[in-house]
């Protein structure tokens, strides 16, 4: 295949997770097609996760493309693109990469229109629940002659951010060695502690000397303002600053959620509550290509204590999952001399 001919759009039309998952698929492209042309679309509120990413030639965000779907194929259209990727298999993406006149589109699963539309399929009836997310994403380059790509995530920062970050940490490590996030919410996207678990949690780090806690939400729930001692920094911050600041952490706490695996993008290490139920484990969600660990519940609490739906379970209960527990399973994470 002639890589100069190459014109490759990637859907990610998604959440803050989905997109730091498909920031394999450029880099690994240019690799193999380092002239081909590479252009991902995705929403305004999730783009920052690709600003300044050298192996991606052109943004595209989703409300910017036009009013009606017409004007959106004309705009992709545009482009001349020669192969659509569509990590959001919809209907509506279907016909859109069909309309905008792309021959090869790769799409997850196999829908009538997709037949209709002559879209390659990746197929997904034999899923394999060891295989993390991100893996799956590559399935889209491997229909086209990608060998064995590595499915570790990044985000890039310029040499100015990469100085704001430093300075940013500088500030906070006058009197403390360690920086460390509890982002607490993750909108019932997996299992997760409550509210009140991740404020005993922030004080029992604050009691830490050597540790400078941050509530790392834009937002902060009531449950969580007023601790004594912990920073409130991210609060009403824009993404990309945001993710500056991700960038300067030691450690992030978190349960399944876009911000682990920003974090994980920046090579900062994750400390994550997790389910052992199938759809919801490591294996499948876990962060990919930094320092990860992780607190699951005790065996068997899925079919004593939980209710088996991961929607509503917190992980309380014997054999849960507990501020206390977090701290004493990864003590050596929070230890000044880990961090150096």
């Amino acid at each position: 295949m002639n890589n100069t001919q190459l014109r490759i759009l990637i859907l990610r039309p998604d959440r803050l997770g989905d997109v730091v998952l498909s920031t394999p698929l450029p880099r690994e492209i240019k690799k193999v097609f380092p002239d081909a042309f590479v252009s991902v679309l995705v929403r305004n509120y999730t783009k920052d996760i690709y600003i300044n990413n050298p192996f991606v030639d052109e943004i595209l965000v989703d409300e910017e493309l036009g009013n009606s779907f017409w004007q959106r194929v004309k705009r992709i259209r545009s482009f001349s693109f020669t192969h659509g990727i569509a990590l959001l298999p919809t209907e509506k993406n279907n016909w859109l990469l069909f309309f905008s006149g792309i021959k090869i589109r790769i799409s997850v699963g196999h829908k009538f229109y997709q037949f209709l539309s002559n879209a390659k399929s990746i197929y997904r009836r034999k899923y394999i629940p060891l295989r993390n997310e991100a893996d799956y994403c590559l399935d889209a380059l491997r229909k086209i002659g990608i060998e064995n790509p590595d499915s570790a995530v990044s985000i890039y920062l310029s040499d100015k951010e990469k100085k704001r970050a430093l300075e940013f940490r500088e500030s906070f490590l006058i009197n403390k060695r360690i920086l460390v996030g509890i982002h607490a919410t993750c909108g019932k996207s997996a299992p997760n502690l409550s509210l009140k678990e991740y404020r005993k949690l922030a004080e029992l780090l604050v009691l830490q000397k050597d540790i400078q806690v941050f509530i790392t939400e834009k937002e902060i729930p009531d449950e969580l303002k007023n601790i004594e001692g912990v920073s409130y920094y991210f609060e009403n911050l824009s993404l990309r600053d945001s993710i500056i600041a991700f960038s300067a952490m030691d450690v992030l706490i978190s349960a399944s959620t876009g911000p682990m695996h920003i974090a994980a993008a920046l090579k900062v290490k994750t400390l994550s509550v997790f389910c052992p139920l199938p759809a919801c484990e490591p294996k499948l969600w876990g962060p990919q290509g930094n320092e990860a660990f992780f607190v699951m519940p005790d065996e068997n609490y899925c079919g004593k204590v939980c209710s088996g739906n991961p929607q509503t379970c917190m992980f309380e209960g014997e054999g849960g999952i507990n501020a206390e527990k977090i701290i004493s399973q990864h003590q050596k994470i929070f230890s000044s001399d880990e961090q150096n």
